[in-house]
């Protein structure tokens, strides 16, 4: 059986030839003026949106370059020492409140050093920190100094001293320097200041270039009158 004979892409010269002799007459017209002119309108219209586009790029890279600039200028500025230590604060009590939950649930080890050691672990802290610390009591509101701990922080070594009362609930309290190497900010002294970071609320203030965070899952009264406390004892 014979295949189907298939269609052939190759050109006819016969009949290309034919087509042309049947417009000739067309082919050899003029171009209509209507035709050239809205072909002139179509290439300038194309060029004006182009160049449009490059000085949109330009004018968009111009102000990307100036708000870079002024946003850095802002934040570094002393004029803007404000945001710095806003931020400084904010990274203080959120180690504390990580400190917190870290060694709240331990069993064994809370502390490095308990509290029947509590002259040896504050001389040993006051060595680390280089200023002299004090233990608050907190036994008059229910809580027992449980002992403390060394720990790292941005501007140096970081204390955490722990409190428990007779139900097992606890507190810490974490201190340390809050200036940088730099001396690009110094937190002097802020009021008492309320954080609720995660599950751990925490009041935290700030003396001298040194920071202090007392955390607990306590009421934010309690936990106020605690800091209040423990406030008046150390200072």
């Amino acid at each position: 059986m014979t295949p189907p004979t298939q269609p052939s892409d190759s050109p006819d010269p016969a009949l290309d030839a034919a087509l042309l002799s049947l417009h000739r007459d067309v082919l050899g017209e003029a171009v209509p003026p209507t035709l050239l002119k809205a072909a002139h309108q179509l290439d300038t219209l194309q060029a004006r949106t182009a160049r449009n586009r490059r000085w949109l790029g330009m004018a968009a890279s111009m102000v990307l370059a100036v708000s870079v600039g002024w946003f850095a200028h802002g934040a570094l500025s002393p004029g803007n020492a404000g945001y710095a230590r806003g931020s400084l604060e904010r990274e203080f009590v959120r180690q504390a409140s990580f400190a917190h939950e870290v060694y709240l649930p331990e069993k064994r080890h809370p502390v490095e050093v308990a509290a029947a050691e509590q002259e040896h672990l504050v001389q040993w802290l006051s060595k680390r920190l280089g200023k002299p610390l004090k233990v608050p009591s907190l036994a008059a509101q229910g809580f027992e100094l449980v002992g403390g701990r060394l720990l790292p922080g941005d501007a140096g070594a970081r204390a955490q001293f722990m409190f428990q009362d007779a139900q097992g609930q606890r507190l810490t309290l974490y201190m340390g320097s809050l200036q940088k190497a730099d001396n690009a900010t110094d937190l002097q002294s802020t009021q008492f200041r309320f954080e609720s970071a995660g599950n751990t609320p925490s009041f935290y203030w700030a003396e001298k270039g040194f920071g202090y965070a007392l955390s607990g899952q306590v009421d934010k009264a309690t936990l106020m009158a605690l800091a209040s406390t423990v406030y008046s004892q150390i200072h």
